[in-house]
Parts: C-alpha cells; structure tokens; sequence
C-alpha cells in the first residue's frame, strides 16, 4: 500500500499505480471534481438507495438545442449541485456547440468553498 492521505475514489474509475485497487484523490480539489463528475455522470434511479442522486443529463440527447433545453440543464444541474455538493458553487454554465450537429459541450465553472480557501476549476461534458 502507499503512504499518504487519500480522500476517496478517483472518477472516472482506472487501476491505481500507488497499490490501491482502484486510484484514490488526495486533494480535496481533486475530491470534489471527482464528486461532481460522478454526480452529472449517473442517471437518478441509477443508484441504490438515493433514487434521487444524479443529473439525468441524458434525457437531453434528443431535444432540440436551444434556450428552453439549456435552460432546464441549468436548473436541473443547479438544483442537483446544491442538494448533492453543498461546498460546491456555480458560477457559470456555458453551452457550446460542436462540430457534430447532434452533440453539445457543456461547460461548467464552479467554485469550491471549504473552509477559508477557495479554489476554481472547470469541468467540460460532451453529450
């Protein structure tokens, strides 16, 4: 086993090259970023016990990509966000448009509020 603090599993999961069986965070940044991706990543109903965990990003593939779509994504991450990863802040969810005419980025930039330091960072989803 290594030495060291780690926090919990890294995300997306991939075999740890310290000796753990899974890679392991060990900042609270890396901690966070990890949680969220996990969070946009599930669908609700996906996970046992928390019916309610999860962003159902998917169920957005098939709908048109305009103000109304992007609109609800943001509320429905928001509302997700806040129940899920309160020491979490949004501070902007940005929408872009890919090469492929069915697929869209999305772009959010958070704020992580822990204690007195805060730190921010991006996280970019292609769907």
């Amino acid at each position: 086993m290594a030495d060291g603090k780690t926090i919990n599993i890294n995300f997306p999961f991939e075999d740890s090259s310290k000796g753990y069986y899974l890679d392991m965070t060990e900042t609270s940044k890396d901690a966070v970023r990890s949680n969220l991706l996990h969070l946009l990543l599930t669908n609700k109903g996906e996970r046992l016990y928390l019916p309610d965990f999860g962003s159902d990003l998917k169920k957005y593939i098939f709908e048109p990509n305009d103000k109304i779509t992007q609109d609800e994504i943001k509320d429905n991450l928001n509302q997700t966000i806040i129940n899920y990863i309160p020491n979490l802040q949004i501070n902007k969810i940005v929408f872009e448009n890919m090469d492929i005419e069915e697929a869209i980025k999305v772009i959010i930039t958070y704020t992580i509020t822990e204690g007195v330091f805060n730190s921010q960072d991006t996280v970019e989803i292609t769907f």
